[in-house]
C-alpha cells in the first residue's frame, strides 16, 4: 500500500480528520490516489474503508495564481450547476482554513467515466454506434449551460456582463506582443480583422473557458457526458466564444491535411456528427444567432496561438526547464495562424 505521507499535495491525517468530520457516511482509513497533476489543480481520488470513492480537489504546489486556482470559486460554479441540466458532480464540502492542508480545497463526489484525451482512447473505449449520441450529449450540455440564467443560480456576480470580446482580444494581444519569438504577419492580420468585425454582444451568460471532450468525464455504454471538468476559467461572457472553442476541438478524419496534431483529437476516429450539425443542434437549443460561428473560431484559433507562443517564449528564456522540442512549438502556432487567418478572411463569405 501507498506510504499515504508522500503524497504531495495531501496531509493524511488532518485531512482524513476534516473529511471524517464535515463529510457524512466517510470512514477512515482513507486512501489518496493522484488522478491528475501539474500546473493546474491537483486532484485526488479518496477511497474510504468502505470502499466509497470521491475526489478531492487542491491548487497545485508551486506557481500558484489567485485568479486560476481559486478553489472557493470552482467549487462555487460546480455547485451552482448541481441543480440544472448541466452535467457535474455533486459538491460534499469546502476547505478554507489553509492550515488543514496548507492550501483550500474541496471534495465532490466521484463520477464513473472516462476522459476522451485522445483519438486512441476513443477507439479503445466509445463504441462506433454510440458517437452520434455522445456528439448531441456534448451540445446539448454546452446548451444549457449557456441557457442557465446566471441570477438565477447564483453566479450572476461571477464576472463582467458586457465587452467580453473586446478584453479577451486586447488581453490576447497584449500579451502576443509582450512574447512574440518572431514576426508572424498571420497573427497581426488576424487580430486587425478581428477587431474591425467584432460582433454585438447579443449574449452573457457563463462560459466554460476550456470546454472539450478532454475536459469531461463520458459514459461511453450510454454515449453521454457523465460529467464537466476543469471550471479554472468559468466566467461570465460571450457563449459563442465557447461554441467556437469546440468546433474547433472537433476534428474530424477530414481535417486531417488541415490542422497540425489533427490525427491526435479524440473525434478524428470518425462516427461524431460534422461541425455544421452541432451548430445546427446548438442553435436550435439555445435559439442564439450562429451565423457569426466563424468568427469565434478564428478568434479561438488566434487566442491559442497567443498563448502557446507565449509557452514557447518561456522555454526560449528559461523560464521552463523540460527540454521540449521548440520546433514543434512553432509549427503549432504557425497552423493556428494559418486556420485562424484563413477563417478571418473568409468570414461573412
Amino acid at each position: 500500500m501507498t506510504n499515504q505521507t508522500e503524497i504531495p499535495g495531501i496531509d493524511p491525517g488532518p485531512v482524513t480528520a476534516w473529511m471524517t468530520g464535515t463529510i457524512d457516511d466517510v470512514e477512515a482509513p482513507l486512501q489518496f490516489t493522484p488522478i491528475a497533476g501539474g500546473h493546474s489543480n491537483l486532484t485526488f481520488r479518496v477511497t474510504d474503508a468502505s470502499g466509497r470513492r470521491l475526489v478531492l480537489r487542491r491548487p497545485p504546489l508551486a506557481a500558484v495564481l489567485a485568479t486560476a486556482h481559486d478553489m472557493v470559486r470552482e467549487h462555487r460554479v460546480i455547485s451552482a450547476f448541481g441543480p440544472t441540466a448541466v452535467a457535474c458532480p455533486a459538491t460534499l464540502g469546502l476547505c478554507t482554513d489553509e492550515a488543514v492542508n496548507g492550501a483550500p480545497f474541496y471534495v465532490m463526489e466521484f463520477v464513473d467515466g472516462v476522459v476522451l484525451h485522445d483519438r486512441a482512447v476513443t477507439a479503445a473505449t466509445v463504441p462506433l454506434d454510440k458517437r452520434i449520441s455522445l456528439s448531441h450529449s456534448v451540445i446539448d450540455t454546452l446548451a444549457a449551460l449557456h441557457t442557465a440564467d446566471p441570477d438565477a443560480i447564483g453566479l450572476g456576480d461571477l464576472g463582467r456582463r458586457s465587452g467580453y470580446l473586446e478584453r479577451q482580444l486586447k488581453r490576447w494581444q497584449g500579451q502576443w506582443e509582450k512574447t512574440r519569438t518572431r514576426q508572424l504577419s498571420e497573427m497581426d492580420r488576424t487580430y486587425e480583422l478581428l477587431m474591425d468585425a467584432m460582433p454585438e454582444e447579443n449574449y452573457n451568460t457563463v462560459v466554460h473557458g476550456d470546454y472539450r471532450l478532454g475536459n469531461m468525464l463520458v459514459d461511453p455504454a450510454t454515449g453521454a457526458v457523465a460529467a464537466v471538468l476543469d471550471w479554472e476559467l468559468c466566467t461570465l461572457g460571450d457563449p459563442l466564444a465557447d461554441l467556437g472553442y469546440l468546433l474547433n476541438n472537433w476534428v474530424g478524419p477530414e481535417d486531417s491535411d488541415q490542422v497540425a496534431g489533427a490525427t491526435d483529437f479524440p473525434t478524428a476516429e470518425g462516427g461524431f456528427s460534422t461541425r455544421d450539425e452541432l451548430i445546427g443542434r446548438y442553435a436550435a437549443a439555445t435559439g442564439f444567432d450562429v451565423e457569426n460561428a466563424d468568427y469565434y473560431r478564428a478568434f479561438q484559433f488566434w487566442r491559442l496561438g497567443a498563448i502557446v507562443e507565449g509557452v514557447l517564449s518561456r522555454y526560449m528564456k528559461g523560464a521552463l526547464d523540460n527540454e521540449v522540442d521548440l520546433d514543434a512549438f512553432r509549427v503549432q502556432v504557425d497552423s493556428l495562424a494559418a486556420m485562424a487567418l484563413d477563417l478571418a478572411e473568409g468570414m461573412g463569405s
